[in-house]
């Protein structure tokens, strides 16, 4: 982790110490045994929401934490640098709870907001399809209005947290006018007709349990819809942009954790009378992963101030996304070699942080799809 961290307020370093405290505690002796069987640790949430650590960007009169997404992002990526599967379910689970902050009348607001931030209800969220990843306008899911209720139908693909969530944020087609004919809805885990499909079986993030939910005729009232209708692909677009930087502090916390494992064994391991760091050679190598670690911190934290001022700012969160992500990817690499053979065993952890990494260039957008964002942009 990193030694010290330049928090705005004291109120904020405190909470790193207490997010470090709690995933020292709670988190890490439990991350090899989840991670190893694919078991999904629904307790290890229950325990952050009860510490307020799920509902840290949302006001405090919503039960939220009231803080900036500078402290939010800061205290995710310390989650993350010791679970990645759990560090993304955070992320996904603010994701979850966006449309409703953003979109939802007053009344959502405050029917649903406070338990969905206090960590007893578990969000997931629906926007991609087996055919409709990048291009979410090509969405075929649909759903039908029949007097004061929706009926759903259809599947969606890559859901994180598939059925183990409590509620699922769903965009789905209410007319056929391409991406103006996209509504979202906020859909209980119980509704008749809603189903999880298996669970994929992934490279990494094993904790993470990612499904298809199906839609058989999920009949929900009206009064579940966010926004007007038409309104679900601004409103997902919009989320995604923060869980852009959610993903970016993910990755940085997942490459510092790769950092801190290789720069221990690396004091540890000795060779040629002395140990590996010592050699120009390898001590090199971890130079350039601290340096990647460093700046990828840099260039989410710069995005989230930006945010934080009410700033535009679509085209640095995807170029966090990117820059934090592509690092991730390098510097866990990195790490493997600095390992040797035994980092491509499973008695490190470093391997796991391997696989994990390449996920976080694929979700949320793809890295192609950050680089079209941002040059769309520019020739803005």
């Amino acid at each position: 982790m990193p030694a010290s961290r330049l928090m705005p307020t004291e109120e904020s370093s405190d909470l790193i110490g207490l997010t470090r405290d709690i995933v020292a505690r709670e988190l890490a002796p439990k991350v090899a045994g989840f991670e190893a069987s694919g078991e999904f640790p629904r307790e290890v949430f229950r325990t952050l929401g009860r510490a307020g650590l799920l509902s840290l960007p949302y006001p405090e009169e919503l039960g939220g934490g009231g803080q900036s997404y500078e402290v939010y992002l800061q205290v995710l990526e310390e989650i993350a640098s010791v679970s990645a599967s759990v560090g993304v379910g955070v992320s996904v689970h603010a994701l979850s709870c966006f449309g409703l902050f953003t979109a939802g009348t007053d009344e959502q607001r405050e029917q649903w907001l406070p338990e969905m931030l206090s960590g007893e209800q578990l969000g997931a969220y629906c926007l991609s399809e087996a055919h409709a990843g990048s291009d979410p306008a090509a969405m075929r899911t649909k759903a039908v209005r029949e007097g004061d209720s929706y009926v759903i139908n259809g599947a969606k693909a890559w859901t994180t947290h598939g059925g183990q969530a409590d509620f699922y944020k769903v965009m789905a087609r209410t007319s056929d006018d391409g991406g103006r004919g996209i509504s979202c809805f906020l859909v209980p885990a119980d509704a008749n007709g809603l189903s999880a499909d298996n669970p994929e079986q992934k490279m990494g993030l094993m904790g993470s349990t990612t499904a298809t939910m199906i839609f058989n005729d999920v009949r929900i009232p009206v009064g579940r819809r966010l926004g007007d209708e038409g309104q679900g692909l601004p409103i997902a677009l919009a989320g995604l942009d923060s869980g852009r930087l959610g993903i970016a502090a993910v990755a940085t916390g997942l490459a510092q954790g790769a950092l801190d494992a290789a720069v221990a064994y690396a004091k540890e391991r000795q060779a040629f009378g002395k140990a590996i760091i010592d050699h120009q050679g390898l001590g090199f190598v971890l130079a350039d992963m601290a340096a990647a670690v460093e700046s990828a911190r840099a260039t989410y934290l710069s995005a989230a101030r930006r945010k934080d001022a009410g700033e535009p700012f679509s085209r640095q969160a995807s170029i966090a996304k990117l820059v934090c992500t592509d690092n991730a990817m390098k510097v866990t690499t990195d790490a493997v070699q600095v390992l040797g053979g035994a980092g491509y065993t499973r008695d490190f952890p470093v391997e796991r942080h391997m696989r994990e990494a390449k996920v976080m260039q694929i979700f949320e957008g793809t890295n192609q799809i950050q680089r079209l964002v941002i040059s769309r942009d520019l020739a803005r």
